[in-house]
């Protein structure tokens, strides 16, 4: 199958046969935020095909990308579709969703797309722009290993008052669930399983020693990337402030 990637030494046959993640970028589209998050996932060891796959409008349209539901559901529906077609092609490969920001919020969408009884292994949002009290038992009920949200208080400028005044993907004018987490109301509705669940992980001081440093941008530097959200894709375990 032909995959969207300009890393393309990333997305190679042999690479395929093992499992796909799709990386959903932000609401700024393909840039080297999304890039960074590929090499950090390769350097980190996840050896399956990577993918980067750009849902929005591109620039200057970033407020149309947010804010659009029309656009969401349409993207959360070719990408559901990308995902059904690789599982048919390469059947019991693991596969996973990583977004950030806007792309972290079309995990969800897309996750609620995809057809009944089909499942993606799990999903990781980086600092999404969703709302904390979004409902995400449907989204996770889709995977089999749950979904992770990395968010951290200093995403003040993007996902606090960014979302406050433009609003989160859905419309709501609040504090993102990529800065506060999403609520613990939701959190607890979303327990599936005991693999299949939402877990917040909150921003701590040692992530600064692989270059995050809290904000909106630093999540996506390859050496976090690879750190503490490739263990993820192999089975690992998050921060033990996960909650």
């Amino acid at each position: 199958m032909t995959i969207n990637n300009p890393l393309s030494e990333l997305n190679t046959p042999d690479r395929l046969s093992r499992g796909l993640v799709i990386v959903l970028p932000g609401i700024e589209g393909r840039s080297y935020l999304n890039r960074s998050i590929a090499r950090g996932l390769a350097q980190g060891g996840v050896d399956y095909g990577i993918e980067i796959y750009d849902w929005t409008y591109g620039p200057p349209w970033q407020l149309w990308s947010l804010r659009s539901r029309r656009r969401h559901t349409e993207q959360a529906t070719l990408v559901a579709a990308k995902i059904a077609a690789y599982q048919n092609e390469y059947p019991k490969r693991p596969v996973h969703l990583v977004g950030h920001s806007g792309g972290g919020a079309m995990i969800a969408y897309t996750l609620e797309t995809l057809e009944a009884g089909r499942k993606i292994t799990s999903g990781v949002m980086l600092v999404p722009a969703l709302s904390p009290k979004y409902p995400m038992r449907q989204a996770v009920s889709r995977t089999e290993c749950g979904i992770w949200n990395f968010c951290s208080h200093g995403d003040l400028l993007f996902l606090g008052i960014g979302t406050l005044l433009c609003g989160t993907t859905e419309g709501r004018h609040c504090i993102s669930a990529g800065n506060v987490g999403f609520s613990k109301h939701v959190v607890q509705d979303s327990i599936v399983s005991n693999k299949a669940q939402l877990r917040n992980v909150p921003y701590q001081w040692h992530m600064l020693k692989t270059g995050h440093w809290g904000g909106h941008l630093s999540v996506a530097v390859p050496q976090f990337v690879a750190g503490h959200v490739a263990p993820l894709l192999h089975g690992g375990e998050a921060s033990p402030a996960t909650s």
